[in-house]
């Protein structure tokens, strides 16, 4: 049962890194908030399925959400683009640029997220004359 408690102290850490709440992590991954609770009352263990659903959402390994420390392969080879990309996975509303390619360059996805951003600033800017 040590591994549920720990699993969950994990989960809970990413909850308030992302500053997302276990309704809305159950909304996007279709995982019950019962289910939730369940683990955080260590009444059941979660299951692998629902771990790598879970570590997908957050962008973690289901070895760091299990044990809160990353043995696995990273996902990007770069460190630098891992930097960027994770700079991008936690502006919410750019999580969807995930499927870029694994073997991006730091460059490309800082230009990426750049040229978004400004995008988003134009949008918002038109928003407020508009009166939107």
């Amino acid at each position: 049962m040590k591994g549920a408690q720990n699993m969950y102290e994990v989960f809970e850490k990413l909850l308030q890194k992302f500053g997302v709440t276990t309704y809305q992590v159950s909304k996007a991954t279709g995982i019950s908030q019962s289910t939730f609770s369940n683990w955080k009352q260590r009444r059941n263990l979660i299951s692998g399925d629902k771990a790598k659903i879970i570590a997908d959402y957050f962008g973690v390994t289901v070895d760091y959400l299990m044990k809160g420390e990353d043995t696995e392969t990273k996902y990007y080879l770069n460190e630098e683009t891992a930097k960027v990309a994770q700079e991008i996975f936690e502006n919410k509303e750019l999580r969807v640029l995930f499927d870029a390619a694994r073997d991006a360059n730091p460059e490309d996805l800082r230009t990426t997220y750049d040229m978004l951003m400004a995008l988003k600033r134009k949008e918002q800017n038109t928003d407020d004359d508009t009166g939107c």
